[in-house]
């Protein structure tokens, strides 16, 4: 056991490199669709565009400055285009869920589009800014720096992000919104500026994970369905609106998207959804997933 944990630690720490992304990428997805019910499938699409926001102010000479420049770009991005797709699904609530991710997904592919317009078809690799750059030893193995940092600053952020929804008065308001609508709106508080700002917050979240990713991915067209994909699997596997989901979720994700392509990289894909497969069977709701969702 200890000999194949040695052989194959570069590939557990890749798990959780992508694992920590992903949950950036996946816990903005799963507390806007299990909280505010809404189904955002343009959110492959705005990781995207994180990736090639990267590209332009990250790209070439590696520097910290064009890789904040392009975090705090893609934060801004993510908040204005969260505030824009509320505004598009506001008058679908009522609607079929459906509706929603027709309307999300044409959003998304008309993105696609005007990036592959701008970029075009290359794929463009991306830089670790210095200090980040290098290696370290990790029990006698070579690991790039920046992936075990994206660990890091995956950790850092699930425990914001729980203390913040499980913790305080803002996390608070959000679940009252979801628990009782009516309710809240008879205290003065608009329903409608709580979705927007939470749909505000995960698409930022996409963006900048974008930008995060951008080392580990680059940037191609076609990167947004995959990640999509990715985060979707997430979402179902943890639990829709469970932050301690999207983080078992991802993490779990991590290793079998890692390790999968590593040891059985024919099998990967089917390693992947027969792992989905056996939580829908086991726990339909997913790991964490409560048992009334929002608008149920």
């Amino acid at each position: 056991m200890a000999g194949w944990f040695d052989a194959n630690l570069v590939s557990i720490l890749n798990g959780f490199a992508i694992g920590s992304l992903l949950f950036i990428l996946a816990v903005g997805l799963s507390i806007v669709f299990g909280m505010m019910d809404v189904l955002n499938l343009a959110h492959g699409a705005l990781y995207l565009v994180g990736s090639y926001l990267a590209v332009t102010f990250a790209a070439g000479e590696p520097s910290w400055g064009g890789f904040l420049t392009a975090l705090g770009i893609a934060a801004l991005a993510g908040l204005i285009a969260g505030g824009a797709l509320s505004g598009m699904t506001e008058p679908l609530a009522r609607r079929p869920i459906l509706d929603q991710a027709l309307l999300t997904l044409g959003v998304s592919l008309v993105v696609a589009e005007v990036l592959s317009i701008i970029y075009g078809n290359d794929v463009f690799s991306i830089s670790p800014p210095p200090g980040l750059d290098g290696s370290v030893a990790v029990a006698g193995n070579a690991y790039p720096t920046y992936r075990l940092a994206l660990i890091g600053v995956g950790l850092v952020l699930a425990v914001i992000v729980f203390v913040v929804v499980e913790r305080t008065s803002v996390g608070a308001l959000v679940r009252a919104s979801v628990a009782d609508r009516d309710m809240v709106s008879a205290m003065g508080i608009d329903n409608r500026k709580v979705k927007v700002a939470v749909l505000a917050i995960g698409s930022m979240l996409a963006t900048v994970a974008g930008v995060l990713g951008g080392p580990v991915y680059g940037a191609r067209p076609g990167l947004d369905d995959t990640i999509l994909i990715l985060a979707l699997v997430v979402v179902v596997i943890g639990g829709l609106g469970s932050v301690k989901g999207a983080l078992i979720g991802a993490l779990v994700i991590g290793q079998v998207e890692s390790l999968g392509r590593a040891l059985l990289p024919d099998l990967a894909s089917f390693i992947l959804f027969g792992t989905l497969a056996l939580v829908l069977v086991l726990r339909p709701r997913g790991l964490f997933g409560p048992r009334k969702l929002a608008g149920t």
